[in-house]
């Protein structure tokens, strides 16, 4: 079962009472920043262009920031914890293994977005504050949200830098491909516990004025084994997506229970990455050493008679692995990496989009099947 927001974004924005630009930055603890920089450079294509540490006046925390497109990802690892700040980095990284911390959010004004946020019930974990060098001011605050991430307001309208006061630019750490491997951050997809599902929409809904975008329940998102829901809440744009998942009971754990086991509680499973090619991103991104998620080769058997016909041809399709779906407002292909680090926790889609608006509800049967096949093989089935 889904239903889809009719809104328009121009109309959504003026109703809109909590307004966004966009995603600001997908912020990641890691227990060794500079190697995971050199990873999502390598690997996914991505470019650093900026960077803090003990060079230019960081003495706890080293972070490198990495860009393609749109899309921003911050790595930060602890050098000798002094702050509580560093404490926490620190604890996250032992408790959870290397994952998101803060899913930050461009907003118009910091101010009154923190504001509306707290007075509909959000907590807070960091007051409006103003952080400036010669390249402006960014006007940040912060609230909590599922498990230990938060939301970061970024307001950078007065600031030209290369990512934050305290940022100084840097040089690639390798040359980036000749193509773009992706634009922008597509959704940011939770998991959270039992039951907990619908208690953090209704905080996106209330705290942050989102609406709800898609639902999937019951046989949506089942195998024979086993079971999962989600629902999708999105700013009136649609520009900032979050799906929500929660497990469901089957006979056999599930690719939630497996995340909430190895992540100690819920945090943030995957982030999918908008592209416009998605064979020349899957071709770049496999030579690069990434690992995606196997597909039989009879899902494309009968492929093209209810997906219809895509850009590229179901031989290529059947080729790399690619998923197609399709609904009224038109299709897209979609690609799941396998985790990205030893705990089997985070990982990636790569998506591009030709006019629907979906999540692949139509492949949600052979996903999950080929992430069982994973767990089987880690034993965790």
């Amino acid at each position: 079962m889904s239903e889809t927001i009719q809104e328009t974004p121009d109309t959504a924005r003026q109703a809109d009472p909590f307004p966004v630009k966009g995603m600001d930055a997908v912020v990641f603890a890691v227990g060794n920043a500079k190697q995971a920089a050199h990873y999502y450079s390598t690997a996914f294509g991505m470019k650093l262009v900026a960077y803090s540490g003990p060079e230019n006046g960081s003495r706890e925390t080293a972070s490198y920031v990495l860009e393609n497109g749109a899309a921003r990802f911050v790595l930060t690892s602890v050098i000798k914890a002094s702050t509580d700040w560093g404490r926490f980095l620190e604890g996250h990284v032992a408790a959870h293994g290397d994952g998101v911390i803060d899913l930050a959010i461009e907003v118009p004004d910091a101010r009154a977005a923190y504001a509306y946020a707290v007075e509909h019930g959000a907590t807070s974990v960091a007051e409006p504050y103003e952080v400036k060098d010669e390249h402006g001011t960014v006007v940040l605050a912060a609230i909590a949200t599922y498990g230990e991430t938060r939301h970061t307001l970024v307001d950078r309208s007065g600031y030209d830098g290369p990512y934050l006061p305290g940022f100084v630019s840097a040089e690639p750490l390798v040359e980036p491909p000749a193509k773009r491997t992706f634009q922008a951050i597509d959704h940011c997809v939770g998991n959270v516990e039992l039951g907990k599902m619908n208690e953090w929409c209704a905080f996106y809904n209330k705290v942050m004025g989102f609406t709800n975008m898609k639902e999937f329940v019951g046989d949506d998102i089942a195998t024979e084994y086993s079971a999962l829901m989600s629902k999708v809440v999105a700013d009136g744009t649609k520009k900032v997506k979050f799906p929500i998942n929660e497990p469901a009971i089957a006979k056999k754990k599930s690719q939630i229970d497996e995340y909430l086991e190895f992540y100690g509680g819920p945090g943030v499973q995957h982030m999918a990455l908008a592209t416009n090619d998605i064979v020349s991103t899957v071709r770049t991104m496999r030579a690069a050493g990434v690992r995606f998620l196997d597909v039989p080769d009879s899902y494309y058997d009968t492929l093209g008679e209810w997906a219809g016909e895509t850009r590229v041809p179901v031989e290529t399709l059947r080729e790399l692995k690619i998923l197609v779906d399709r609904d009224e407002d038109g299709y897209l292909l979609q690609i799941f990496t396998k985790p990205v680090q030893d705990r089997p926790t985070v990982f990636f889609e790569m998506i591009e989009r030709h006019g629907s608006m979906g999540f692949g509800k139509g492949n949600f049967k052979a996903l999950f099947e080929a992430i069982e096949r994973e767990q089987a093989k880690r034993g965790n089935l």
